[in-house]
């Protein structure tokens, strides 16, 4: 049995028109559109089930790009859903050291200089160096401006 994910399909197509267009391919099990919870449209991506993995594989074979509704289709088999339930482009969550107020000198991660500005536990991102409150710790404060 393998699952098959269908993206880039119109967002006005049906699960019987997907049925259709993967019935000359062989038997089909559970043929599934995905539509948005709150306006109760399709969200242009689906999955068909077959039972035979050579049917399905013809299936991908035949209409992976092929055009359907005026786009082209994405066809190949679906990947399972991870343990956490998270969805598929949410990252985990970034950021260094979490230990606030803990000694910088007993740093988990030992490769990185202690007591540097290693993402210090704002969120991170891919090296991308930001300031923070702990760059300006030693500056003297602007004075305020007096509200007229």
């Amino acid at each position: 049995m393998k699952n098959l994910f269908v993206g880039n399909m119109s967002f006005q197509t049906t699960a019987n028109e997907l049925r259709a267009i993967f019935e000359p391919y062989g038997t089909l099990g559970r043929v599934h559109v995905a539509m948005d919870r709150e306006t109760g449209r399709a969200r242009g991506f689906g999955f068909v089930e077959m039972p035979n993995d050579e049917e399905a594989a013809k299936a991908i074979a035949a209409l992976d790009g092929k055009d359907f509704g005026g786009r082209n289709l994405k066809v190949n088999e679906a990947r399972p859903k991870s343990e956490s339930g998270a969805p598929r482009g949410a990252r985990p969550p970034q950021g260094g050291n979490r230990n606030f107020g803990a000694d910088k000198g007993q740093d988990k991660d030992r490769d990185r200089p202690k007591g540097g500005r290693g993402n210090s536990g704002h969120g991170g991102g891919k090296g991308r160096e930001r300031f923070s409150n702990e760059d300006y710790r030693d500056v003297a404060r602007q004075p305020k401006e007096p509200r007229w």
